[in-house]
């Protein structure tokens, strides 16, 4: 089978009705149809050398990039270009042609291979055309839904802006009323706290009284138990029966040590004794409450300790376990009648109480003073609270205000909305301009997949893309991320998710704040340069 050096090709190119044909070399595209001029030198397009014309397509490779060759599979770097007419044009590499495997829809690669291929072109050309068509049709609704969206957001950022005109406003109304209310409340204080610490004081003077009754009848009490011979004074003899008193604790109570707690002489009566009561009431033990003390149990009371060369039970001995459990359910039993013994006084006692009780309640004059002063406090709280309110409000407003929505705000109808995402394992969440979130389908907690970053895409389209960072992090890894990717649709729905590498993950939105301006297609655009 010969090849012949110059294959040529015809190529109709309809416009509009008419048919032109044009000549030129197998393989080459019609933009470099001027280098290759049939009768005159070639010359290979990387200007390395100039050859005969009637070496072009002789399937021996001449150029060093190729190009004499752009119709056979000579050289390894060179490139068919496939007219597929009716479809795309396109390139494949040299060593495909005349491969025995059908690359161009047109069949124009294996026009030497003997090959069976049909021409698809036209079919994928329809099919191709009815794919645009639909893709077409979508922008086009698509952008008609943006054009309200840029409406909708011109009516709401003006609304919003109103709105926080009239929250500032209100917010000096509310200030000065806080400021107001301040003052009611601090003058009101001030005639409650004056009236409750005159009730604290005349209650502290109580006890003192109380407690200084309390301790003189338990002097009397101590002198009468020290007074032993029942003669009306307390003597050295008397006062030594307590060891408890011993000013050293050097466990000799002596006669000077004792003489010396009454004051240097050998009795004393009881007027005398409340000053030896001061000396000694911390260190006294009331012999009614000696005689009560529990002694110890003697040594014979205690077990005896276990025969460690005893011999164990037989095994006929020991307990079924049907006897254990009935012991347990006994047991169980005397717990569930046993009560517990009753609260004493001091149990029962309440945390604002002493010894000498509680303090008594506010004079009817102390308590109008008091319930005046929480009301205002009341008052203030509630206009504090407001005030707060307010605040957020303002903040939340401007924030949002000063929101990057896009050149026309298109994008700023997802603000504090969430659409999710459910797959066989996860329940993803996106919430624009907040977080990206991920959940187990079937429970678990919520993994936080990203926080709002910043409009990521390419410089001519920077609000394609969204970045969410800073999420949880991985298990010995980084934190996680989401790049969110925007397509042009009429519904505004997140169609996919994907973890590409490990702890960054990309997911698909559609939303019709994308779409653009439609414009007419053309199959061949781009296709016809390497």
């Amino acid at each position: 089978m010969t090849i012949m050096h110059c294959h040529y090709l015809v190529l109709l190119l309809v416009v509009g009705i008419s048919a032109v044909e044009v000549q030129r070399p197998r393989g080459v595209p019609l933009s470099k149809r001027p280098f290759y001029e049939e009768g005159k030198p070639f010359t290979c397009l990387d200007g390395s050398r100039t050859i005969p014309f009637n070496r072009v397509n002789d399937d021996y490779c001449d150029c060093q990039d190729g190009s004499d060759e752009p119709g056979t599979a000579a050289c390894p770097n060179g490139h068919f270009h496939c007219t597929n007419a009716g479809f795309r044009p396109a390139f494949i590499p040299s060593s495909r042609v005349n491969d025995g495997i059908c690359d161009c829809c047109d069949t124009t690669d294996e026009y030497n291979s003997g090959a069976a291929c049909q021409n698809t072109c036209k079919e994928m050309g329809r099919k191709e055309r009815e794919s645009l068509q639909k893709l077409a049709e979508i922008a086009k609704e698509g952008f008609l839904l943006k054009q309200q969206l840029i409406q909708e957001a011109k009516r709401g950022l003006e609304e919003k802006k109103g709105k926080l005109s009239e929250v500032q406003v209100s917010k000096k109304d509310m200030e000065a009323k806080v400021e107001s209310l301040r003052t009611v409340k601090e003058t009101a204080e001030k005639p409650e706290k004056e009236a409750k610490e005159r009730h604290l004081k005349a209650w502290e003077d109580q006890k003192a009284v109380i407690r200084m009754e309390k301790d003189k009848a338990k002097m009397a009490e101590v002198f009468a138990e020290l007074d032993d011979d029942a003669d009306g004074s307390v003597s050295m003899t008397e006062l030594l029966t307590h060891s408890e008193l011993d000013p050293d604790t050097d466990s000799s109570f002596t006669e000077a040590e004792a003489q010396g707690l009454l004051g240097g002489v050998d009795k004393v009566d009881s007027s005398a004794f409340e000053t030896v009561w001061n000396g000694i009431k911390d260190k006294y033990i009331s012999e009614a409450k000696a005689d009560t003390t529990i002694e110890t149990p003697p040594e014979e009371n205690k077990e005896p300790a276990a025969d460690s060369e005893s011999e164990p039970y037989p095994d006929e001995d020991i307990p079924e376990d049907d006897d254990d459990e009935d012991n347990e359910e006994e047991e169980d039993e005397d717990l569930d009648d046993y009560k517990s013994p009753p609260t004493t006084d001091a149990q029962e006692k309440k945390p604002d109480e002493d010894e000498e009780g509680t303090m008594p309640p506010y004079d009817e004059e102390t308590q109008q003073l008091i319930d005046v002063a929480q009301k205002a406090r009341d008052e203030f709280d509630e206009a504090e609270r407001a005030l707060r309110e307010v605040d957020d409000q303002i903040r939340n407003i401007e924030k949002e205000i000063s929101f990057d929505f896009g050149p026309t705000a298109e994008f700023g109808y997802m603000y504090s909305q969430c659409y999710e995402l459910t797959t066989s394992e996860y329940i993803y969440k996106l919430c624009p301009f907040n977080r990206v979130s991920q959940k187990p389908k079937f429970g678990g907690s919520e993994t936080n997949l990203g926080t709002w970053g910043k409009w990521a895409g390419p410089d001519d389209d920077v609000h394609s893309v969204m970045k969410y960072e800073h999420g949880t992090s991985c298990w010995q890894g980084p934190n996680r991320s989401t790049t969110v990717k925007l397509t042009c649709g009429k519904e505004t729905v997140v169609t996919s998710t994907s973890e590409p590498s490990r702890c960054e993950y990309l997911m698909e939105f559609i939303t019709p704040a994308i779409c653009k301006e439609p414009r007419n297609l053309d199959l061949t655009d781009g296709h016809d340069e390497l």
